[in-house]
């Protein structure tokens, strides 16, 4: 594999991230997080990797068959034995942070966070500042929604998530991408591509804030990198407000079984 390929005296310059939890097992409720599947997940992360540590390593889902103590002291092992250098969680609440935090310290959180999703700011933003740890934005561009080229509505039904997802259904895509003209518009005013100030904004959002935005294009990857650059003044975040309130989406964020082994909060 590619970091294979850049031998063991380049693997400093690499920060992985990887995540385990998931068990696709047919019947099952989706995710584990009992000890021992959390450490097979690990090794064969390590084996496909061809890598000694993992820097990041990741609870996809909360699983409620375990407290989350005893999950934090699971990871908090791996990292004892030189085979994580810090854990995280994905989509946990304010208070289950608090908690795993009193066990070990927890590096990162990853919530969907965006312009269109704004449910981290209900104390998920404040408690991660507070304990130091960093929150990790994922789908910060609102899946399309917040760049110049939202996604074609004709092959949404064709897309395994999407075409499930309430937001993207033909009524709510359709009045999303209306509303989010506005904000189109005003990063054209500005003069830099809607993803850019989209990122901008969440980058503002506070130190410990960082953003994951995925592409397959190299002019992507450019409006991202782009955002880091961006200053907004309290004027700008006052038009990108203005534009695209709180709670503008129209349509859930997830559907019933999306929303699977995600903690609500507020």
């Amino acid at each position: 594999n590619f970091l294979a390929e850049q031998g063991s005296a380049t693997r400093d310059r690499f920060h992985i991230a990887t995540k385990a939890g998931i068990d696709r097992v047919e019947g099952g409720k989706g995710f584990n997080n009992a000890p021992d599947y959390l450490r097979t997940c690990l090794e064969q992360s390590l084996k496909r990797l061809q890598t000694e540590y993992v820097d990041l390593f990741y609870v996809h889902r909360r699983d409620t068959d375990f407290e989350i103590e005893e999950v934090t002291q699971t990871l908090g092992q791996f990292v004892k034995e030189g085979k994580v250098r810090s854990i995280g969680f994905s989509e946990i609440a304010p208070n289950s942070l608090r908690r795993a935090a009193a066990v070990h310290p927890i590096a990162a959180v990853q919530s969907e966070y965006s312009l269109q999703t704004r449910q981290p700011e209900l104390g998920l933003v404040q408690t991660c500042a507070e304990l130091g740890t960093t929150l990790v934005a994922f789908s910060p561009v609102g899946r399309s929604l917040l760049t110049d080229r939202p996604i074609d509505p004709k092959i949404v039904p064709s897309l395994p998530f999407l075409g499930q997802n309430p937001r993207f259904q033909p009524d709510a895509l359709r009045r999303n991408v209306v509303k989010s003209d506005g904000f189109r518009a005003l990063a054209a005013d500005m003069g830099i591509p809607a993803a850019t100030l989209a990122l901008a904004w969440l980058l503002h959002q506070g130190d410990h804030v960082v953003a994951i935005p995925g592409t397959r294009r190299v002019a992507h990857f450019k409006e991202y990198l782009a955002a880091p650059q961006v200053r907004l003044s309290p004027t700008d975040i006052a038009a990108i407000e203005r534009v695209l309130p709180v709670g503008w989406a129209y349509g859930d964020r997830y559907s019933v079984a999306q929303w699977q082994g995600i903690e609500r909060y507020c």
